[in-house]
């Protein structure tokens, strides 16, 4: 079985946002809500308002990183973290797709997004003049990310932001220039966080080829297994949550009977009900109210502790 010791779902006491995050090595993000609520999971006592002064304030920073999908990774790892994933080439092909082209499309949105601060989308249009549009403006900050000059700030009325990674960090975000020393540092973060984990469940998280993940492994030293904790566990896990998409399978964590239901297909994960390291049950929410749909029988007195948590958190 997966240690949900290993993922911090016992909730030890002490770590803050960027502890929590530095440890997961990086939270997927395309949904804020959904990444906040994940830290939430791992931490008796961190509240909304807390992750996201962590965002405000630089310690945590959202951006394109691994698959090419949008994560919360903290500040200090943004060099070996670009160095791995900064590929532009689907950024490149969606742009084409939606006819924004040219050679100066990085020069482009450097020079729209260089001093003025965080900007919506539509802010951003506007000074892009009509050379891009919709997705075509969000595709154009990816390629200005994937050359490190670009991040997202934190959502003003909850719409996204993008500020140039110099006005928003004090420097564009340049790559580790040792590989060898990323490649090392990916392995022996995501062990830390993973276990038990193979070089090909390494690959499938980070959207490295296999080749570059062994490499990796081989770079790194194995984490010793965190120590087992005895009390029963239950959590209430979001959407994209790193416990499921953490390894190449999600067969230990989710019965078989129910792998639809978690997952329908589309590319939509589903939050789930998490007993004791295994899927027991799915959960959506309207605002702060929760509703779930157990899989069997749940405990009760377990689960409206962290039904009231997640209630807790979400008013702030």
């Amino acid at each position: 079985m997966r240690s949900v010791e290993a993922q911090l779902l016992h909730r030890p006491p002490g770590p803050g946002t960027g502890e929590v995050v530095r440890h997961l090595l990086a939270v997927q993000a395309q949904d804020v809500t959904a990444a906040c609520l994940g830290l939430r999971a791992r931490s008796a006592t961190l509240t909304l308002a807390e992750v996201e002064a962590a965002w405000a304030g630089r310690e945590i920073v959202r951006t394109w990183a691994f698959r090419g999908t949008l994560h919360f990774t903290h500040v200090d790892d943004l060099p070996w973290v670009h160095a791995l994933t900064r590929s532009d080439t689907a950024a490149r092909r969606r742009l084409a797709e939606e006819g924004v082209t040219g050679d100066d499309l990085p020069a482009l949105i450097d020079g729209a997004l260089a001093g003025q601060g965080p900007l919506t989308k539509a802010e951003l249009e506007d000074r892009l003049g009509g050379r891009a549009r919709g997705q075509g403006v969000v595709h154009l900050v990816a390629l200005a990310a994937f050359h490190g000059l670009a991040v997202l700030g934190p959502s003003r009325a909850g719409k996204p932001t993008y500020v140039h990674a110099a006005d928003w960090l004090g420097a564009p975000v340049r790559p580790e220039p040792d590989r060898e020393r990323a490649l090392r540092e990916l392995a022996l973060r995501y062990r830390r966080a993973h276990h038990p984990a193979t070089p090909e469940d390494l690959a499938a998280w980070s959207g490295l080829p296999l080749g570059a993940a062994r490499t990796a492994w081989r770079l790194s030293a194995p984490s010793a297994p965190p120590d087992p904790v005895r009390a029963p566990l239950l959590r209430l896990l979001p959407a994209f949550d790193e416990y499921l998409l953490g390894w190449r399978s999600r067969d230990p964590v989710v019965p078989a009977g129910h792998a639809r239901t978690v997952f329908p297909g589309g590319g939509i994960l589903r939050p789930v009900v998490l007993v004791d390291g295994l899927a027991a049950g799915v959960w959506t929410r309207k605002g702060a109210e929760v509703t779930v749909s157990p899989f069997g029988e749940i405990p009760a007195g377990p689960l409206a502790a962290e039904v009231e948590d997640v209630r807790r958190f979400l008013a702030g």
